[in-house]
């Protein structure tokens, strides 16, 4: 498990050396000033990391924990294209980090070597940051400007690779983190976006493991070569499951496990409402395939069934959604896409401070609460935003580093829990009472 020294040294590596490293470099630093790069870096990121809508009043109080003296204004004047260029180069030094904690106790995710969730978010810039960060674009005109953000974390031990930095208008199949190779026997989730059979094919020659939805056109065929018709497989499973070794892709002749299970009535009709509406938005006509297979959860995997039961795979199906989570608590909590300015130098430096927040966030997250498996990341971002500015004086030197993050720690173990939930049971509380397979 990393320890709270290793932690302290992460942080302190990325929030107290990288700034002054690099500040000559990008521009940042043309002449002696109070604010150096690293006192900048420290006032920007544990400023909004304390409180994601600081005014620059408030992040001068920062500034004056870290240990330096300067107005609103006069922070304001320092928001520059080179301000940018500098919090970038930290935000990739944090990125290089690798920190695991020890792999949760929860038995169906300790089967594999891993529990990849791999996915991506985007962020909406000022259109002056076009030549920056490219978007979409649009019909509406909105979008000229976005940041994508790629993310892959491992279930087991938190490790957090991103989120990585691409262009708003890159697809998700075409992203560079989506090749990145899997540990043997390690598993990948990700959704319908990153849906390629010749990148499962790659997953499944690394002796990796894939579990994913089934993109709806995809060819499937028996081991003899003999083409199946999904909706024929359906209609024949009287017992409203599937479970049968097939080969899928026209040409790749992938063989995987297509798993299949009836959702009750009143998922299905929810589905092809929310189909409808959506076509509607868009002044399109829904999808027929989508309506007619509403009524499934339909994946396919590589996973053995000794390893995998299907009820397993239906159940670990929706660990996809802690991606989902992970982005709302960026968003959400730390309003990694909110700003109080109109200046888009200043929004691009808010952007990348606020995502280097998160990542010391995440890394704290790691050394206090990710071995319980009802753990909170709400509760637990709340009491690291409460000790941010704390965290600000331990890299000044007015207090112990370890100390502080030992504290830390000790109150993010001591609670941070979701409350157990009888109705509709946390995705936790399915996994745990999934019995072990023999």
């Amino acid at each position: 498990m990393t320890s709270v020294i290793e932690i302290g040294q992460a942080v302190k590596s990325v929030l107290s050396v990288v700034g002054d490293k690099v500040a000559r470099e990008t521009g940042f630093t043309k002449r002696q000033s109070k604010l150096t790069g690293t006192k900048f870096v420290q006032t920007t990121v544990l400023g909004w990391l304390n409180k994601p809508e600081a005014t620059l009043d408030e992040l001068s109080q920062t500034a004056a924990a870290v240990g330096v003296t300067i107005s609103a204004q006069g922070l304001d004047h320092r928001f520059t294209p080179e301000a940018a260029a500098l919090l970038k180069q930290v935000l990739d030094a944090a990125l290089s980090q690798i920190i695991a904690a020890d792999p949760v106790a929860v038995p169906p995710l300790r089967r594999f070597n891993g529990v990849i969730v791999q996915d991506s978010s985007v962020i909406s810039l000022p259109d002056a940051l076009v030549q920056v960060w490219k978007g979409c674009g649009g019909s509406d005109g909105h979008h000229v400007s976005a940041l994508k953000l790629q993310v892959r974390f491992d279930l087991l031990t938190g490790t957090l690779q991103g989120p990585l930095l691409e262009p708003g208008r890159t697809n998700d199949r075409g992203s560079a983190p989506r090749a990145t190779p899997l540990a043997a026997k390690a598993l990948r989730l990700a959704d319908l976006g990153y849906f390629s059979l010749d990148q499962l094919r790659a997953f499944d020659a690394q002796d990796a493991y894939f579990l994913t939805r089934l993109y709806l056109r995809t060819a499937i065929f028996d081991h003899e070569g003999n083409r199946l018709a999904l909706s024929t497989i359906l209609a024949a499973a009287h017992t409203g499951q599937v479970d049968l070794p097939v080969l899928i892709g026209a040409t790749q002749r992938l063989p995987v496990r297509l798993l299949a299970v009836r959702v009750p009535q009143e998922v299905a009709d929810q589905r092809r409402r929310r189909l409808r509406v959506e076509a509607r938005n868009k002044g399109e006509t829904p999808s027929q395939v989508g309506l007619a297979f509403a009524d499934w959860n339909i994946l396919v995997t590589n996973v053995p069934k000794d390893k995998l039961l299907l009820t397993e795979a239906m159940v670990l199906a929706r660990v996809r959604w802690q991606s989902e989570l992970l982005f709302k608590l960026w968003k959400s909590h730390g309003k990694v896409d909110e700003w109080r300015t109109e200046n888009p130098w200043r929004i691009l430096c808010e952007t990348y401070a606020k995502l280097i927040a998160m990542i010391v966030q995440h890394w704290l997250f790691l050394v206090g609460c990710w071995v319980h498996p009802n753990r909170s990341l709400v509760k637990a971002a709340q009491t690291v935003r409460d000790y941010a500015l704390m965290l600000g004086s331990a890299l000044a030197g007015y207090i112990d580093l370890a100390v502080t993050i030992a504290r830390i720690q000790r109150c993010l173990a001591a609670g941070c829990r979701m409350n157990r939930r009888r109705k509709q049971p946390n995705t936790y509380q399915l996994l745990l009472n999934l019995p072990e397979v023999a």
